[in-house]
């Protein structure tokens, strides 16, 4: 019965739900509401979702209905924002159990995934603006979530400041915009016959304003401290940032693709991401905490994603920020069971494994040059190659080359191979509902792109040449300054949580 409601019903039904969540949230706000009414809280925040679910597989058309633009990406974000958000939320109710703001979490939680999905279906830009800033809003009250710390308040603080600074340049986008189109509708201002209203220096000024609003979000260099400091923030706090909030930046480039061309603007986005992406990785190689590590990784994989739309692949990158989403969530959450266990190595015969390992390199470029011979003119293909090449390498070498005989070789190759067919069956379905809801825009130039290229090629080389000599002055400039750039400032590091004392000192007065 639901599945023949049409779009503006389902809309309605969705906008019913999310608010009934939104009063339940406040509802758990008051003292003499018990604690088990969580689990009925998180009952009725699983309807939401369900019904974007629902309108995801019935939309197969753009449509515009009142202030809302109608498309698979919108639900596919609204679904993936919530559905994640539900899962971090039934985790929470025993994790976060005991802690002196647990109502309040759940509170703001709901306020902030909700702000969040709202943002994606909005076709007004107005809205669009406002519910994101929303989200923010909510994500820094998050952070900042037992402000009897002093290292919360501090980290809150810098992620407040940044984001300011980003919302406020989203702003000034959509204000210059409409200035030019006189439209507030998102799919009205960009249309072709609206972007020519656009000259070309209007047109990068607005460009390089988008890609600051997004770069703060994404934790991108220089803008990466913001994400550093809020490791202090609970677990699962940093768990939801990767459902559509750190993540942001690929839904928002993609919606406002239209307007880019290739400019001076993407090739800004590509060279600072292109930088993240070399900083994240050492920042996540050398830390030894394990949700700094996680911390560094998201800003590699951030910067990659935004290379993937600066070279206009948006597909490519909604598909990116969705797994990514997904398992870096994941293991935020499975972060207190991250004790390593270290076992006896096995014997491992070297001559055979070194001709495996060979064979696996060849097999490799054989792989990633057939990848880009497929489309040898688009820059995004040749970044694929190299990324699709290196990681079969990597691949082959762990599962297949040091696999433990015969049987351990099959296993892998047999890993290897499900994990490809499962990659292409998830592309498929992914490119199947986003094909029309996602603009393809010009790409920069090929020699942009064979620059970035070169740039991950050193960074590599340096790298790699560094953990071979580890006894030089270089590596160790390299490793020490990697682990200042992961590090918080003073302000936001204390060995004791000195807000706890006074409950001590209390405790000892009575």
């Amino acid at each position: 019965m639901l599945g023949s409601l049409s779009s503006s019903s389902l809309l309605s039904l969705f906008f019913i739900m999310l608010v009934i969540s939104g009063l339940s949230g406040l509802m758990f706000l008051h003292p003499r509401v018990p604690l088990s009414f969580v689990r009925i809280h998180i009952g009725i925040a699983a309807l939401p979702p369900l019904i974007s679910l629902l309108a995801l597989a019935n939309t197969s058309v753009n449509e515009n209905v009142g202030h809302w633009y109608l498309d698979s990406l919108a639900w596919l974000m609204v679904f993936f924002v919530l559905a994640v958000g539900l899962i971090i939320q039934r985790f929470s109710v025993r994790y976060l159990m005991g802690d002196r703001f647990y109502r309040k979490y759940f509170t703001l939680f709901t306020f902030t995934t909700g702000a969040a999905s709202i943002a994606w279906l909005s076709g007004d830009l107005r809205l669009m603006v406002i519910s994101w800033g929303a989200t923010l809003v909510g994500l820094t009250l998050l952070i900042r979530l037992n402000s009897g710390w002093k290292v919360a308040s501090e980290a809150a603080k810098v992620s407040g400041r940044l984001f300011t600074l980003s919302w406020f340049s989203l702003v000034f986008t959509v204000i210059w915009l409409f200035q030019v189109t006189g439209q507030w509708q998102l799919s009205l201002a960009l249309t072709n016959e609206s972007l020519a209203q656009l000259e070309a220096w209007e047109r990068t000024g607005i460009n390089l304003l988008i890609v600051l609003a997004v770069i703060i979000p994404a934790a991108q260099w220089p803008f990466q401290r913001w994400l550093i400091e809020s490791v202090v923030a609970p677990t699962p706090v940093s768990a939801v940032m990767h459902a559509g909030l750190v993540n942001a930046g690929g839904i928002m480039l993609t919606r406002f693709s239209p307007l880019f061309n290739g400019d001076i603007a993407s090739i800004v986005l590509l060279i600072f991401a292109s930088i993240s992406v070399l900083i994240g990785s050492g920042i996540s190689l050398v830390q030894v905490d394990y949700k700094r590590q996680l911390v560094g990784s998201t800003i590699g994989q951030m910067g990659f994603m935004l290379v993937q739309c600066a070279l206009g692949a948006y597909t490519a990158a909604i598909i990116h920020l969705i797994l990514h989403g997904l398992f870096k969530a994941a293991l935020f959450l499975q972060a207190g069971s991250a004790v390593r266990r270290f076992e006896a190595p096995t014997s491992v015969n070297e001559k055979s494994s070194s001709l495996w390992i060979i064979a696996g390199r060849i097999l490799s470029v054989a792989v990633g040059v057939a990848f880009w011979f497929n489309a040898p003119g688009e820059g995004y293909h040749l970044i694929s190659a190299l990324i699709l090449g290196w990681s079969l390498s990597v691949s082959w070498t762990q599962l297949v080359a040091f696999g433990e005989g015969r049987i351990g070789r099959i296993a892998g190759l047999s890993f290897l191979g499900g994990a490809a067919i499962v990659y292409f069956l998830i592309h498929n379905l992914f490119y199947k509902w986003l094909h029309t809801s996602v603009f393809q825009s010009a790409q920069p130039p090929m020699s942009v792109v064979i620059t970035v290229v070169c740039l991950l090629l050193v960074g590599s080389v340096i790298g790699s040449w560094a953990a071979r000599n580890r006894s030089s002055v270089s590596f160790a400039v390299l490793y020490l300054w990697l682990v200042r750039l992961g590090e918080a400032k003073p302000k936001s590091v204390e060995s004791h949580p000195n807000y706890l004392k006074q409950f001590l000192t209390q405790g000892g007065n009575q």
